[in-house]
């Protein structure tokens, strides 16, 4: 590609002759006549001629207005209308560099598919916030077109069944990319804050509700459970009457037929070791 033609967006796009064109009437004729005839004199114009890179650009300028309204038709995805626009202007650079007059066809059945394809393209391998299979993706972009064109048809929004009918796929492969669409833009923690745009959102931090503080109560008895299950039975035993069931010591003593004083000892080696096991791990 050429580094003398600027594909970043124009301001005003209804300076470029085509438009010129439209705005006068040009009624009842393609704006693009004759663009075969550039491309023909382009393909018979040897590489190292000074003449070649002024009809390229002139070919691709007189076809910016077409990758333009290509652009605007991705628009409401995710995406600035100005990276649409560039990434539908250089499908353009590659439909004018690939382009075969030979074949007989005309320009812009060739060049609409191959500047869709560039922005698909940019959608399906950059847009997408979590890793999805490429097989979901492709279904997720035929997903708008198919919906729009089955509510027109049907009066309603069609039926996921209807949608796989329509593409030839199984019903799976569509609620697939249903569910794929929730993958396809992440909402940030943090959203970015402007003190002159007061409608943005509020943080997410702000609603996610605070640390519990019994989580640590929760993680300790998990660590501690398996523990509790070495002792021997009676020291098990004094353990659950002691914290599980707040017995007093002299309870547990009559309970387990033993002194006061011998629960004491138990609860308090038992603990020790339970604590250094628990610590050590």
């Amino acid at each position: 590609m050429s580094s003398a033609l600027d594909l970043r967006p124009a301001r005003t796009p209804t300076s470029t002759p085509v438009a010129t064109t439209r705005a006068h009437g040009h009624r009842g004729r393609d704006s693009y006549d004759n663009i075969e005839l550039l491309l023909a004199e382009l393909a018979d114009l040897a590489p190292s001629d000074r003449r070649r890179n002024h009809v390229r650009n002139t070919v691709i300028r007189r076809c910016l207005p077409l990758a333009d309204n290509i652009a605007r038709r991705f628009t409401g995805r995710g995406e600035s209308i100005d990276d649409l626009r560039q990434f539908a202007r250089l499908g353009l650079v590659h439909a004018v560099d690939r382009f075969d007059h030979t074949h007989g066809a005309p320009f812009l059945a060739f060049a609409i598919p191959t500047i869709m394809g560039e922005v698909r393209r940019h959608f399906r391998d950059h847009t997408w916030a979590v890793r999805v299979p490429r097989r979901v993706k492709e279904i997720h972009q035929q997903l708008g077109p198919t919906t729009e064109a089955l509510t027109h048809r049907f009066g309603r929004p069609p039926k996921a069944r209807e949608i796989a009918e329509e593409l030839g796929i199984d019903t799976t492969e569509v609620t697939q990319a249903m569910i794929a669409h929730n993958a396809y833009r992440t909402a940030p923690i943090e959203p970015i804050t402007d003190d002159e745009n007061p409608g943005v959102p509020e943080s997410l931090l702000a609603v996610l509700g605070a640390d519990e503080a019994e989580y640590g109560v929760v993680e300790d008895y998990l660590a501690v459970r398996p523990l509790i299950a070495a002792p021997p039975e009676q020291d098990r035993r004094a353990l659950v009457l002691r914290f599980f069931e707040f017995r007093t010591q002299r309870q547990i003593a009559a309970q387990l037929g033993v002194s006061q004083m011998q629960v004491s000892r138990i609860l308090s080696r038992t603990l020790d070791s339970l604590r250094e096991q628990a610590l050590h791990d």
